[in-house]
């Protein structure tokens, strides 16, 4: 089973078994864990609560939320394209082809999740559009052509300090969806947020480690 296929098969509600004595007087049953959205503890809820939660219909703000990150992953592919012929710095390809992969597979996730609830599916390539509308931490068409102007160590810097950006986006943008009464609690968006929220505080740690080196002067 793939990283995303685990992903999806992920119901938010985990069943944690506890042993219970049987001179007790608390009642015998596992108790039901809900996970917390990015930032928030886990509570536990009863068994009627938690079939109510396995039933969570998506929301317009959820369908929002999938086409938007279609694009705004898109943008990253673009960023990570130009390191094979900009960059030479082995570190930086690696990150590259990490993004590219897991942003890749989660393009196709989110394709397939609109389809399958009947929805529209942007074209991965809207945001080239002239005027077109910018998710958060989005570049902008100058700051893509300024990417792809530099080369080597210069390549390098823009590129962390971009993407740097662009993931802070992509945390505001889960950070929205949480906000909105009732958003973000279907399963398969629920797992998909938390893990985009997850993934990306991470990868953002280890650019910004990589960034202090990046930002020696250039000779």
């Amino acid at each position: 089973m793939n990283r995303v296929a685990i992903k999806r098969s992920w119901t938010g509600v985990l069943l944690l078994a506890g042993t219970v004595s049987c001179r007790s007087a608390t009642p015998a049953g596992p108790q039901i864990i809900q996970p917390g959205a990015p930032g928030q503890e886990s509570r536990v809820v009863d068994a009627p609560t938690a079939a109510d939660l396995s039933k969570v219909a998506f929301t317009p703000a959820d369908v929002r939320f999938m086409q938007g990150m279609i694009g705004h992953h898109a943008q990253a592919l673009d960023m990570t394209a130009l390191v094979p012929s900009h960059s030479s710095s082995d570190s930086i390809r690696k990150l590259a082809q990490r993004i590219e992969l897991s942003q890749a597979d989660e393009i196709k996730m989110m394709q397939e999740w609109l389809t399958r609830h009947g929805q529209q599916v942007p074209d991965g390539h809207a945001h080239h559009a002239p005027g077109a509308r910018l998710m958060p931490g989005m570049l902008t068409a100058g700051e893509m052509a300024r990417l792809a102007q530099a080369r080597g160590p210069e390549f390098d810097r823009l590129f962390l300090e971009f993407m740097i950006k662009h993931h802070e986006g992509a945390l505001t943008m889960v950070q929205d969806l949480f906000a909105q009464p009732g958003a973000g609690q279907e399963s398969d968006i629920f797992a998909f947020a938390s893990d985009v929220d997850a993934d990306q505080r991470m990868e953002i740690d280890r650019m910004r480690a990589a960034l202090v080196p990046a930002k020696e002067p250039v000779r």
